[in-house]
């Protein structure tokens, strides 16, 4: 059984969007580790705009490292409430209450299950109790303003590793405590 891991890129005073592409540093020896935790994950849990995000960019991308064939690849499990129909990308509308839903979908995939983001939905995976690792991928400025993680609301977390890379990212790995708001 795979385990659910959230990860998202964060800054130092909490903002996790929108845009990140205007202020994390997406090169450097900590991609070859965020395409590790991508390479150990069989399928992605993702909430509909950052599915949306994601589907209007990536399936143009390629490179030599074989990351976005990989991303391009992997199942895409979408959370909803407005979406219905067949979904393009490897998407597929997750049916059902979300924890038990996302429960199954950790029970049939031996790999990983990654979910980018942390906003609403990881607020409401944390809070149904299925989510066992939140990384958080913390970029070395500070936006001012944004949209803040799990959505602004509480969420208690336990530190249980930290990576500090050359680029200035500091990756915290967290489990979450059961505790949220």
């Amino acid at each position: 059984m795979g385990q659910l891991i959230v990860s998202t890129h964060v800054t130092l005073d909490g903002v996790i969007g929108p845009a990140p592409h205007e202020w994390a540093r997406l090169d450097g020896e900590h991609e070859r580790h965020s395409f590790d935790q991508v390479r150990a994950a069989d399928a992605f849990v993702l909430g509909r705009k950052t599915f949306e995000g994601l589907a209007g960019v990536w399936p143009g991308i390629t490179d030599d490292s074989g990351f976005a064939e990989r991303v391009n690849a992997l199942p895409k499990h979408v959370a909803s409430r407005t979406r219905s129909g067949p979904l393009d990308w490897n998407g597929t509308l997750i049916e059902g209450d979300l924890g038990p839903a996302v429960t199954r979908l950790k029970e049939t995939h031996r790999g990983n299950l990654l979910s980018y983001g942390c906003g609403e939905l990881a607020h409401a995976l944390v809070t149904a109790g299925v989510v066992d690792a939140v990384h958080l991928w913390v970029q070395p400025v500070v936006w001012g303003e944004g949209e803040r993680l799990f959505g602004g609301r509480r969420v208690d977390l336990d530190l249980v590793a930290s990576t500090t890379f050359s680029s200035g990212v500091v990756l915290l790995a967290h489990r979450p405590t059961g505790r949220s708001g």
